[in-house]
C-alpha cells in the first residue's frame, strides 16, 4: 500500500479483524481505538514515518491543518480531476469544504459553493468561490450556467452529516443511546447514511463528469441510484485521506508568505482543551459563526 501513496490503507495499521482499513487516531475500534490527537500530549504511532518537521515562524494553525483539514480538501479536489477551465460545484462549505473550494480555484477552475448556512457562503466568496445555496432551483441554476449540462465535477464534502433526512438523523440518534456493541451494529449494517447531497451530486454534474466524495458515509445498505450512475457515466472516487501522500505538494503552500489558500482565513474560533465540548456543539448546531474551531492545549 505504501509503494501505490495508499498511507490510509496501510497493511501494518489495518483493523483486520474489522475489515477496516488503516487504524485512525481518534476513532472507535472499528479503526483501531488509537486515542485521540486532541490532548497535551499523545503518543504518535510510526512517528518515524508520520511525523513530519515544521518552521516555528507562521501562525501554528497552518501547519496543524497539514494533519487533515488541507491533504483532506486537496485530495478530494486531484480526485475530482479538475483545472484551468474547468468546472466543478462543491456541496458543504464547512472546514474542508471551504479549502477544497480554495484549492480547485487555485488550479484555475470555476467554482461553485453550496451551502444552507449564509456566514459560510460569505467565507467562501471572500476567496472568489461562487456561492449558492442548495436546492433543486440550484441544480436548475448551474445547470444552465454549464450550458445545460452540469459541472465537470461535483465534491461531497458534506457526507452523512446532510440535513433533510429525519429518518436516519433519527436512527442516528437512538444508536446513540445503544450499547456500544450495538450501536456499533447498527451504524455498520443500517444503512442510515443522509444521501441527500450525495443523489444531488449525481444528478447535477455532467454526463461523463466526475464525483469526488470527502465526506464520510457509514452503512451498508445505502439504496444507490447505479443506472443513472451507469447512464450518464459517472465516474466516483472517495476514500480516507493518504496524508502523506500530499504533503510535499501542500508545505510550500502553506509556508507562502501570501497565504495563496487563504489559510489563516479559516479559524473563528481558538479555545483551551476545557472549553472543547462546548465549542463541538457550537460547530455541531452553528451557532456564533463557528466553522473552524482550533483548540489550544496549553491554553486555559
Amino acid at each position: 500500500m505504501c509503494d501505490h501513496s495508499l498511507y490510509s490503507q496501510c497493511e501494518t495499521t489495518q483493523v483486520t479483524e474489522k475489515g477496516s482499513g488503516a487504524s485512525l487516531l481518534g476513532f472507535s475500534e472499528l479503526y483501531g481505538s488509537v486515542p485521540g490527537g486532541q490532548a497535551q500530549y499523545l503518543r504518535v504511532p510510526h512517528a518515524d514515518f508520520g511525523a513530519i518537521k515544521v518552521g516555528n515562524e507562521l501562525e501554528d494553525h497552518r501547519y496543524v491543518f497539514l494533519s487533515d483539514v488541507l491533504p483532506t480538501a486537496w485530495q478530494g479536489v486531484k480526485y475530482a480531476d479538475v483545472g484551468e477551465g474547468d468546472t466543478i460545484a462543491v456541496y458543504g462549505l464547512g472546514p474542508i469544504g471551504q479549502m477544497a473550494a480554495r484549492m480547485a480555484r487555485h488550479m484555475g477552475a470555476r467554482v461553485f459553493g453550496i451551502d444552507p448556512v449564509a456566514e459560510r457562503r460569505e467565507m467562501a466568496a471572500r476567496h472568489g468561490i461562487e456561492v449558492y445555496t442548495d436546492g433543486a432551483d440550484t441544480i436548475a441554476e448551474l445547470k444552465d450556467i454549464t450550458d445545460g449540462r452540469g459541472p465537470d465535477a461535483v465534491l461531497d464534502a458534506v457526507g452523512m452529516e446532510a440535513h433533510g433526512s429525519p429518518v436516519g438523523g433519527a436512527i442516528q440518534t437512538a444508536a446513540g443511546f445503544l450499547p456500544d456493541a450495538a450501536a456499533q451494529k447498527v451504524m455498520e449494517t443500517a444503512g442510515v447514511d443522509r444521501l441527500s447531497v450525495l443523489h444531488d451530486a449525481i444528478d447535477l454534474v455532467r454526463r461523463g463528469g466526475t464525483i469526488s466524495i470527502s465526506g464520510v458515509y457509514g452503512g451498508t445498505a445505502s439504496p444507490m441510484p447505479l443506472m443513472t450512475l451507469f447512464d450518464k457515466q459517472i465516474q466516483m472516487r472517495m476514500g480516507q485521506c493518504n496524508v502523506k501522500k500530499w504533503i510535499s505538494d501542500l508545505m510550500p503552500l502553506v509556508e507562502d508568505p501570501s497565504d495563496p489558500l487563504g489559510v489563516d482565513d479559516l479559524v473563528t474560533h481558538r479555545v483551551s482543551l476545557s472549553e472543547a465540548p462546548e465549542a463541538y456543539k457550537k460547530f455541531r448546531d452553528k451557532e456564533d459563526n463557528c466553522i473552524k474551531v482550533v483548540l489550544d492545549p496549553v491554553a486555559g
